[in-house]
């Protein structure tokens, strides 16, 4: 009886510092292959080691994804519209993006990528909706 009760104090502990965060991708050119979003929690990680990875996949027009059970907290997250499903960012020769792509916050860097303080979005217990244009 003692490990259901502890199980349960856990479970609640948990999923009350948990929270959802939803992502609104506009302009997804095609419905072809997968809308993929790398989550980030610290300028430390961000673009080198996610926190989560999840893919949706793609529609025309907008495509709505979960990540659940985030801790509260400070993320950024970068996407992009994997249309030939290969599983990585195409580039082209000189290493721009070929495929569409986007950061939290519409956040783009002035050569490159932004940084994690550019990109941050606050994520509250209660959890956040938030939109990002795909170019």
């Amino acid at each position: 009886m003692s490990k259901l009760i502890l199980a349960s104090l856990l479970a609640v502990c948990f999923s009350a510092h948990a929270a959802d965060l939803t992502i609104h991708v506009d302009g997804v050119a095609s419905a072809e292959g997968n809308v993929m979003i790398a989550v980030y929690n610290s300028a430390d990680t961000f673009l080198a080691k996610p926190l989560r990875a999840v893919q949706a996949p793609a529609h025309n027009g907008t495509v709505e994804v979960k990540v659940a059970d985030l801790l509260v907290g400070d993320y950024a997250f970068a996407v992009y519209h994997d249309a030939n499903a290969n599983g990585k960012m195409d580039r082209n020769m000189v290493g721009m993006p070929t495929e569409d792509y986007a950061f939290s916050n519409n956040a783009f860097g002035k050569r490159g990528a932004p940084r994690f303080e550019e990109a941050r979005i606050v994520l509250p217990a209660d959890g956040a909706l938030t939109a990002v244009n795909l170019r």
